[in-house]
């Protein structure tokens, strides 16, 4: 990713294990607006807003759960809630409480566990 500053020791590229590619892109569209760079039928690239990309979608046999949770944020967090229903994602953990916020955890149509917090 020449012409992108990265930084020393900061996580810089998530990426997640889809069973089926184009049900993910779908998924991850429109729950949340997210692009992809396209690199071939098992490979999709999550375009960041202001260049480069933020991670990736492999295409896999499987997904195994357990591993790191991935926290997106979000400045509206029912709507958010909606976005993720309405594209087919399951609420995992309803939103709850914690200390500077709000949060849910839901599965992609995959069953990788994501979160999204918000601070309002």
């Amino acid at each position: 990713m020449a012409g992108i500053a990265h930084i020393h020791h900061a996580i810089d590229y998530v990426e997640f294990v889809v069973t089926e590619m184009a049900q993910a892109k779908r998924f991850y569209e429109s729950a949340f607006g997210w692009t992809f760079n396209d690199y071939g039928p098992d490979y999709a690239g999550i375009r960041k807003q202001d260049g480069g990309e933020a991670g990736g979608l492999r295409s896999g046999p499987e997904v195994t759960t357990g591993g790191p949770l991935v926290i997106l944020y979000s400045s509206d967090l029912e709507a958010t809630i909606g976005s993720v229903r309405k594209a087919g994602g399951q609420i995992t953990q309803e939103p709850f409480d914690f200390p500077g916020g709000r949060r849910f955890h839901f599965t992609d149509p995959s069953g990788n566990e994501l979160a999204v917090w918000s601070d309002k």
